[in-house]
């Protein structure tokens, strides 16, 4: 499985609209749409776990794409760094 990191989404974007997007690509394993604890606004970011071939062909169709009115940037997650605290 892929994890796809998805951002710039608009604030008014919920999990229902967020999964639907990508569902047409493929099987969807598992999603995560990032949002305000206080507000429960979506903070313009998400995560989606989809198999290899299904994630790059959401990559393709969707990176550059406009939904509601934001172009969306979609690529494979990067690893995380060390982060120091």
């Amino acid at each position: 499985m892929k994890r796809l990191f998805v951002g710039n989404l608009p604030s008014s974007t919920t999990e229902k609209e967020f999964e639907a997007l990508f569902s047409e690509y493929g099987t969807i394993r598992s999603i995560q749409l990032i949002t305000d604890i206080f507000t429960d606004e979506c903070k313009g970011f998400g995560f989606i776990g989809m198999e290899g071939h299904e994630a790059r062909a959401a990559i393709a169709a969707l990176d550059g794409k406009n939904f509601n009115g934001n172009s969306l940037r979609v690529g494979f997650e990067s690893p995380k760094s060390g982060r120091r605290g």
